[in-house]
């Protein structure tokens, strides 16, 4: 793992929110760690007839506002501590959104670029093997996170319905719409940001139509961030990257165009009549919007000071260390923080969920109309605590956030 532990990050932004709101100690301890987790070995049978044994976890960490939820990476470089961060935050999350949900998270250690489709699906069937009895549509739901897509939840269903001995459309959000999935699934993260980055627009008082946007990492919510805010809002997409490094335009990006050269090539680098970059320098170039849309712990207290976009919306987890906080609300710098800028991927799955309890599918008007108040009416809130106490917009968040899960553990006659 590079860089600060993301576990450590998380529970030093809860240790702060705790500060803040005077928090009961007891409870606080409580709030520190997850409730449940969960270590697996899988056996998987390779294509060239050898076994390897693959490391995987799920983390449930509170659940007293509703059952768990929470996507599944595949990834070299997962870590427990880095599934715990994400079952944390997750939490936080739901809470925030106000879903009726708890906060989990899963991983397993390995390559999925180095795997065959064979490989890859024999990895997520052993991976519900061995975790069924922990998960359900009432008790732990699991979604697409890094490296997992709709094939790979649709495995997992399809297993769990085959222990279950019946169609469980439900233990899994994110899967192919002909067999439960939601219209808006597919953009749900980035365009509930973009609702976000909106609202932001307005406070600032910024003109989002030419806009200058950089967006770290062009994954899904990369790339569909780049083509909303192109296509909704009129902005222009001067930098992208990915894990290979960055192209810069000043006339800005075509992102379809973009994407389909990524798709061809493997990266965006040498995408036609652009400037190579690398990715430390596009996170400070001098753009209205900058999107954090990659991995964990990319601004710190080395790069903050060096921030000069107006607003940074973070599409990613965890993308920004505490100290890095501190220095850019000194700053200026309006930040979006994780919690509420890329809750729009678990507010759709929560939809998925419902509509596949009641049987009963909505069309994609209804989704994004209803996904728009969720994130919206969530700024706000977070807007409005972060002017009553004077704090930043993250730790609006977790206050938010966190006093509604004691709330609810209150109630339930936990604490």
């Amino acid at each position: 793992m590079t860089g600060p532990n993301p576990f450590e990050v998380s529970q030093k932004q809860l240790d702060e929110c705790a500060r803040i709101l005077k928090l009961d100690p007891q409870v606080h301890k409580i709030l520190r760690v997850p409730m449940r987790e969960l270590h697996v070995s899988l056996p998987i049978r390779m294509d060239d007839g050898s076994i390897r044994v693959f490391q995987g976890f799920r983390v449930q960490y509170n659940d007293a506002r509703g059952p768990t939820k929470g996507g599944i990476r595949f990834h070299p470089d997962e870590t427990i501590d880095t599934v715990r961060a994400l079952a944390a935050w997750m939490t936080w999350k739901c809470a925030l959104l106000d879903l009726p949900l708890g906060g989990a998270k899963g991983g397993v250690i390995c390559n999925p670029k180095e795997m065959s489709q064979g490989e890859l699906e024999r990895l997520s069937r052993a991976y519900i093997d061995q975790v069924w009895q922990f998960i359900g549509p009432e008790k732990d739901i699991l979604a697409p996170d890094v490296y997992t897509n709709p094939k790979t939840m649709a495995c997992m269903m399809d297993e769990y319905s085959k222990i279950a001995g019946k169609n469980q459309f439900g233990v899994i959000t994110g899967k192919p719409l002909i067999i439960g999935g939601s219209v808006g699934r597919d953009d749900a993260t980035a365009r509930g940001g973009l609702y976000t980055i909106r609202e932001a627009a307005k406070e600032l008082g910024i003109g989002l139509k030419n806009a200058t946007v950089a967006i770290y990492g062009y994954g899904n919510a990369g790339y569909n961030a780049a083509f909303l805010c192109k296509t909704l809002f009129g902005s222009d997409i001067v930098a992208v990257s990915d894990s290979k490094g960055g192209v810069f335009s000043k006339g800005g990006l075509d992102p379809e165009k973009v994407l389909e050269h990524k798709v061809r090539t493997g990266s965006v680098i040498g995408y036609p009549n652009t400037k190579p970059i690398s990715n430390e320098v596009l996170l400070e170039l001098e753009v209205d919007i900058l999107i954090p849309a990659a991995l964990e712990n990319v601004i710190t207290e080395k790069n903050a000071s060096n921030i000069k976009a107006k607003i940074v919306a973070e599409l990613a987890n965890g993308p920004t260390t505490p100290e890095a906080d501190d220095i850019m609300y000194k700053n200026g710098i309006h930040v979006i923080p994780d919690l509420l800028c890329n809750a729009g991927g678990v507010t759709v799955s929560y939809f998925e969920m419902v509509q596949n309890f009641y049987m009963y599918y909505w069309e994609e008007k209804e989704v994004h109309e209803r996904l728009d108040k969720k994130m919206t009416t969530a700024y706000h809130s977070v807007l409005k605590v972060s002017k009553e106490y004077k704090v930043n917009m993250r730790q609006s968040a977790y206050v938010v956030a966190v006093e509604r899960v004691v709330e609810a553990m209150k109630f339930r006659g936990w604490v």
